[in-house]
């Protein structure tokens, strides 16, 4: 009988995809790097299989890397719950908490941020603020804060308001360049567009009967609010969530284009990987975010189908507590 894979192996591995780097896994672990090195080399040496390509300039899974890492991870996982169930003992939650928001500017976010920390102490809290949408199965992020019309499997999203996105441009770049009558229009028209997925150049609109337009654009950014300066620049036409416009619509700096024609709603949730225990401070970050949006958001709250989702997720409480098997809609 072979020898069981050792969890240091495990966690050089895991640590070094991670971080992209073995110097920054041996870093975050404490140790020389070239212990990380010895550890993967006596991992591929067991297994019979290179994992990693290695370059002095990047770190990449082989075939066999990608089927390792997935399994790897979950061990790991089991690894920290079986540890947490023993230090949760004395009632007082601890571990890390790493967490990826979009940029916001709401002080009350923040308020609520620093309330959590000094309720829980022990919690080591390590929070982001990026446009970019981060990967949360390949564990970098243990929760984060969505705007979208569809999550991704493996996902559990737990709805806290419901949102639309509209096509808008200033008054003066339609009186200069036209107002677009019919989608087919947009094609003659300058396109503010972000990036799908946080990282590729968006390539279509929604439209509000579910389908969607191709789009060709002239300026790009993943920052909402550089595509409404643009906009309220007189630069083209921008795709953005209402939230973010509504008061330049109100005041006639921005007019909507193309009602009822090129829209979309959105859910905005609180999302975290589909686990079979969800750590308590995951689940405690989560709860903080629900109970804060409503008042402070400045969006709709999720109708009662949305927040059916959100109420099974929330039936399950405490250290080991089993994650729901249904997913939420999203919508």
């Amino acid at each position: 009988m072979r020898e069981p894979l050792e969890t240091a192996e495990l966690l050089a591995f895991v640590s070094s995809v991670d971080a992209h780097s073995l110097s920054a896994a041996a870093a975050k672990l404490r140790v020389p790097r070239v212990t990380i090195s010895r550890r993967l080399a006596r991992l591929e040496k067991r297994l019979g299989a290179r994992l990693l390509r290695r370059t002095t300039r990047s770190l990449t899974l082989t075939d066999a890397g990608q089927a390792l890492y997935r399994h790897a991870r979950m061990v790991l996982d089991a690894v920290s719950h079986a540890e947490a169930s023993v230090r949760t003992a004395d009632d007082v939650m601890r571990g890390d908490l790493r967490v990826s928001v979009p940029p916001l500017s709401s002080t009350s976010f923040s308020h609520m941020v620093l309330r959590f920390a000094a309720k829980y102490p022990a919690v080591r809290v390590q929070l982001h603020f990026s446009s970019r949408l981060v990967d949360l199965a390949r564990g970098e992020y243990d929760i984060a804060l969505r705007a979208s019309s569809s999550f991704a499997p493996g996902l559990v999203a737990r709805p806290i308001a419901r949102d639309r996105v509209l096509a808008v441009a200033s008054s003066r770049y339609l009186a200069e360049h036209g107002t677009p009558r019919a989608v087919r229009d947009l094609r003659a028209h300058r396109l503010l567009l972000g990036f799908a997925r946080g990282e590729i150049p968006d390539a279509h609109w929604p439209l509000a009967n579910g389908g969607t337009v191709s789009v060709e654009g002239v300026f790009f950014s993943n920052e909402p609010k550089l595509l409404l300066g643009a906009a309220l620049q007189h630069q083209g036409i921008a795709l953005l969530p209402g939230v973010l416009v509504q008061a330049f619509l109100a005041s006639g700096r921005l007019v909507h284009v193309l009602p009822g024609s090129v829209e979309a709603r959105s859910m905005v949730a609180v999302v975290y990987p589909e686990r079979e225990f969800v750590p308590p401070q995951v689940r405690a970050f989560a709860d903080a975010i629900v109970a804060w949006a409503p008042q402070h958001l400045g969006l709709e709250s999720p109708d009662e189908g949305d927040c059916e989702a959100e109420d099974e997720a929330a039936s399950a409480v405490g250290p080991g507590a089993k994650q729901p098997r249904r997913r939420p809609r999203a919508k």
